[in-house]
This record gives structure tokens, C-alpha cells and sequence, in this order.
């Protein structure tokens, strides 16, 4: 299939504007090379890695095995002790781009611009993402109210024209696509591409339990629900029976907490590893005992497939589908 065209596609150097989404504890090695060999590009979370040794050699890895952009997602909050390490290896070994989410951009860009490393920022609105482009950033990441795991407030078609119309950088939409039609109706909203996570998760590469995988396939947008146990953020959850046996609030205790200005910082450090140890052990291992990150768009998810031929269907969808490319 031919190339498509966009200021991502010429800024990273792949075929298609697509970026698999970095996904905690999904994302993983085999997703970033099937994802570089079927023309687009794919971000694995820094904290999907124990160690920095185990960091540096998946990198190592996808780069001796897959020719094209290799990105990295790194939480730039004071909840990640090891961002300065992570972010130091991302420079050294020349990853092409970071994605940074939950926090100031400022260091990253520092040091990755005269790298040569291109930086993305999640942003949810038009005020951070002017802050993000002043700081220097290479794009913004609209992160809307479809998104999967940490969604924003406002639809992409409200939030992604009005970043276009605010910004100079390019726009990047994530949230609300699973098939390329969708890929289509952010293209025509003025995105150079999207990021796009949850229906990958049902793929072959994907890291997880294949109960995990096939939940993807048989649950739908209807059961998707927002949950404030895993990071004391709202994040999107499928409901399982045991989401709804455990619920989506946080105690009075955790609550507490989160407003104790003094215990705050703590109270979200603890937050979050509790709630990355529950997904740990529901995306690792059959349980019933199930918390399973994924956004709506998993409704168009059918089967578990190879990353390509998800990338292929949508890409003869976005293709005959004539689709409009704004400048």
C-alpha cells in the first residue's frame, strides 16, 4: 500500500500516522518491532522495566531487529523516582522519540533536543499544550474523552481542531479509534496522526494473559468504566465482576489521604504501586481477581491478531475511504 503522507510521517520517517499507544505492562519488544515492520510506530512505557539493564536491552533488541522509529513513554511526575535514569538511557541510546505524560515536559526537552530526539506531550487542553510548545516540544498528544487509561475531559472533535487552531506544533489525536474510518475522522479534523493503544491489546505480540486478550474481544464500549483505585487519577477499566465487586471509588481512608496536603504525595506514591501491582497480576496471570486497563475502542475488536494484519485492515479502510490530509 502506499505511503501516507503527513508531518508525522516525515518527522519520524515511517509509512503510515499511526503510534501504538504505550500501554503499561501490555507494550513490550515484539509490539515495537511488528508495529516498526508493518510501517508505523509504537512507545513502550520506561516502567515496563524493572531495571535499566532490562531497559537497555530491549531497546538493544528492537533496534538490532526492526529498521524504522522507536519510541519510549516516560512518566515525568515526582511519583517516578527513576525518570532521570530513564531519561538519561532514552538520550544515550538515541531512542527517536519520547512520549511524556502526567507532568512538566521541561527536563526531557532539555535534554533531548540536542539529541536529536523528537518529544510528544499528552496534554488534555489548549493551556497545557501551550505551555508543552513553548517549552519546545515537537508535538502535543490530544488526549480525549475516548481515550484508554488516563482520558481527558473533552471529545476529539472539540479538543484536537481547537489544538490545531492554538498550536504551530502538530497534533497528535489519541483516543476513540478502532477502525480506519475513525483513523480517518481525526485525519480530517486536522491530526497528523493518531496514538492508539486499547485494540491492540488483543494482538499475538501483546504481553499479557490471553484472558486479558479475549476480554478485549468480549467486552464492549458499554462496559468500559473509570476507576480512581489503580493511581488515584480516573482511568478507564473494563468491568469485570471483580471491578464491580471491589468498585471504582477510592476508600475514605485513600481519600483522606489524596487531600492530606502533607500525606498527598505519599498517598499517591502508595496509590499508584498498588494499583500497578493489581494490573500486574491481572495482564500476567488467569484470575478472576481481573482489573484490566482498555478504553472504548475495544468494541471494535473481534479476534486476537497479529499487530499487521490490524494495521492492514485499517489501513485499506483509511485508504478507500479517499481519506482529506489537512496541511
Amino acid at each position: 500500500m502506499e505511503k501516507i503522507s503527513t508531518p508525522l510521517t516525515e518527522m519520524l520517517g515511517m509509512k503510515y500516522p499511526m503510534i501504538i499507544a504505550p500501554m503499561f505492562l501490555v507494550s513490550n519488544a515484539e509490539m515495537l518491532k511488528a508495529a516498526i515492520r508493518s510501517g508505523i510506530t509504537a512507545a513502550v512505557p520506561a516502567l515496563n522495566y524493572r531495571t535499566d539493564k532490562d531497559f537497555r536491552e530491549a531497546i538493544h533488541e528492537i533496534r538490532a531487529e526492526a529498521d524504522g522509529p522507536m519510541g519510549v513513554n516516560l512518566i515525568v511526575n515526582k511519583s517516578n523516582i527513576r525518570m532521570m535514569e530513564q531519561l538519561k538511557t532514552c538520550v544515550e541510546l538515541k531512542v527517536d522519540f519520547i512520549i511524556t505524560s502526567l507532568g512538566s515536559p521541561r527536563k526531557v526537552i532539555e535534554l533531548c533536543k540536542p539529541a536529536g530526539i523528537k518529544v510528544f506531550c499528552d496534554v488534555v487542553d489548549v493551556h497545557y499544550a501551550k505551555i508543552c510548545e513553548d517549552l519546545g516540544a515537537d508535538a502535543v498528544i490530544a488526549v480525549n474523552k475516548e481515550a484508554g487509561g488516563h482520558a481527558g475531559p473533552t471529545p476529539a472533535t472539540e479538543l484536537v481542531p481547537a489544538l490545531v487552531e492554538a498550536c504551530s506544533i502538530p497534533v497528535i489525536s489519541a483516543g476513540g479509534v478502532g477502525n480506519g474510518y475513525q483513523w480517518k475522522e481525526k485525519l480530517e479534523l486536522g491530526a497528523v496522526g493518531i496514538s492508539m493503544g486499547s485494540p491492540f491489546i488483543a494482538t499475538e505480540e501483546a504481553g499479557v494473559s490471553q484472558d486479558y486478550k479475549q476480554a478485549c474481544v468480549d467486552y464492549g464500549a458499554e462496559d468500559i468504566v473509570m476507576t480512581t483505585k489503580l493511581s488515584g487519577t480516573p482511568c478507564t477499566v473494563i468491568n469485570t465482576p471483580y471491578m464491580q465487586d471491589i468498585g471504582t471509588q477510592q476508600n475514605w481512608l485513600e481519600t483522606f489521604l489524596n487531600k492530606n496536603k502533607k500525606l498527598k504525595k505519599f498517598a499517591k506514591m502508595l496509590t499508584a504501586y498498588k494499583g500497578m501491582k493489581m494490573l500486574e497480576k491481572a495482564a500476567m496471570s488467569a484470575t478472576y481477581k481481573t482489573v484490566w486497563c482498555a478504553g472504548p475502542s475495544i468494541e471494535y475488536v473481534k479476534s486476537i491478531r497479529p499487530i499487521k494484519a490490524v494495521v492492514d485492515e485499517m489501513v485499506e479502510q483509511l485508504t478507500t475511504s479517499k481519506v482529506e490530509v489537512k496541511e
